[in-house]
């Protein structure tokens, strides 16, 4: 799919001008850091959705320190652009929680750290989507894939972006063909109790702080000590988040 006719397949959903365009973003930057997964395939997935695409995501709560936002049926990636807007406008002083309800799908959550990173914020960030993964031991898939997603700003510009689903694959790649259903297990072989107990931590993370459905929680910090020089340091690595 060529990049113009996945921004038009996306305002042919319904979607207006700027979400049309928030949406191709997302997608347009996956597909070119190689996560064909949550690249254009997703908006071909979109077009067997049914979707309301003129919902828009809210803030119903904040504290200082603390918000919550629910997506009002709204697409996960459009609830966590407006987030990621409105943390850039109000950056947090020092730190803010950020919860959101009915947030799904969101995506590569890379995406979003790397835009709070550029901004200058150290972000982590967690979402769940429906069960994938079973419990090591075997039976029925009980927690999702349930990605974490940590953003670090660095002296160079050029953010250290960590996003690690806990997954073998991910969704995505099941979805374009890319992997087999039968991929979507815990990473780690004879580890993988690990990866499942992360992805169950995290999930009921989230699911405590939202309720039912699925949701994401995000953490955005003002770093007391400024921008990371890790890069400086090793200069010859290829630090994750790099293309």
């Amino acid at each position: 799919m060529r990049p113009d006719e996945a921004l038009e397949r996306l305002r042919v959903l319904g979607f207006d001008e700027s979400d049309a365009q928030t949406l191709f973003d997302h997608f347009d930057d996956a597909e070119r850091r190689g996560k064909a997964g949550h690249g254009y395939s997703r908006i071909e997935w979109l077009e067997t959705l049914e979707l309301d695409p003129g919902a828009k995501p809210e803030k119903v709560a904040s504290f200082p320190g603390f918000e919550h936002w629910d997506g009002n049926g709204a697409l996960g990636y459009l609830t966590l652009a407006a987030i990621c807007a409105s943390l850039e406008d109000d950056p947090p002083r020092p730190a803010r929680v950020v919860t959101a309800a009915s947030c799904f799908p969101t995506g590569t959550l890379g995406y979003w750290v790397r835009w709070l990173a550029e901004a200058g914020l150290v972000a982590l960030l967690t979402a769940t989507s429906p069960a994938r993964l079973a419990h090591p031991d075997g039976g029925p898939p009980v927690v999702g894939t349930n990605p974490l997603a940590i953003g670090i700003p660095t002296t160079d510009g050029e953010p250290i972006v960590s996003d690690v689903s806990m997954g073998k694959v991910t969704y995505g790649d099941v979805l374009r063909g890319a992997a087999s259903a039968d991929d979507l297990v815990p990473f780690g072989g004879e580890q993988a109790h690990k990866a499942f107990a992360l992805a169950l931590g995290l999930q009921l993370v989230v699911e405590t702080c939202v309720g039912e459905g699925y949701g994401a929680f995000l953490v955005a910090v003002d770093g007391e000590f400024g921008p990371s020089d890790f890069r400086e340091r090793f200069p010859d690595l290829r630090l994750p988040g790099d293309r």
